[in-house]
């Protein structure tokens, strides 16, 4: 076997690949959407409303360590 004519082949081979590549990378960015790992983006009414709640959930956890004088601590029960 000529090592040569391998070689050479092997180099056809990969600048086919290469301009595959290079196609399957042009579509991608053409304005299709590209799927993402992990989380999901928001759009600005969804940021606003997770603000909101989550405002509401710290001042809930700020007032009950106000009463109960310990942070993380529940209020006791009064009997």
């Amino acid at each position: 076997m000529d090592l040569y004519k391998a070689i050479r082949e092997l180099q056809e081979e990969k600048r086919r690949i290469d301009r595959l590549i290079e196609l399957l990378e042009e579509h991608l960015g053409s304005g299709k959407e590209v799927r993402r790992r992990g989380r999901k983006a928001m759009s600005a009414e969804e940021r606003a409303e997770v603000s909101r709640r989550m405002r509401a959930y710290w001042a809930r956890k700020k007032q009950q360590e106000g009463k109960t004088g310990e942070p993380g601590k529940p209020p006791e029960a009064t009997s």
